[in-house]
């Protein structure tokens, strides 16, 4: 649990829902490809999510929609991708693929899922 915390705080690492509504670890190298692609994705899928602790020792469920986490520098570098570049980058991960954005798969982009 402790090294999940620790994945999921790093600036560098997007924690959304983006695979089979399962929290998906993405690595910053693959933001402006994923940016690029939003079109095949669902909104909710590409939100930045995170579990706040309360005074009272509850968990809440917390979200920035997209794309208002992404940096300014990322939405720069998505511009500048073509799709199919944007393609060839997501292609090892063959949940990222069109029929599987739409909620068919079971990798993951860069990282991995678990169910929070």
């Amino acid at each position: 649990m402790r090294a999940t915390e620790a994945v999921g705080e790093s600036p560098d690492v997007l924690v959304c829902k983006l695979i089979d509504g399962k929290i998906t670890y993405v690595h910053r190298r693959l933001w402006p490809a994923l940016v690029k692609l939003a079109g095949r994705f669902r909104k909710e899928q590409l939100a930045k999510v995170w579990d706040e602790h309360t005074a009272s020792g509850a968990h809440r469920a917390r979200r920035t929609p997209f794309p208002a986490w992404v940096p300014a520098e990322v939405m720069k570098q998505a511009a500048a991708l073509s799709v199919a570049e944007a393609e060839s980058i997501l292609s090892p991960w063959p949940a990222l693929s069109e029929r599987s954005a739409r909620g068919g798969g079971r990798s993951t982009a860069g990282g991995r899922t678990s169910r929070r």
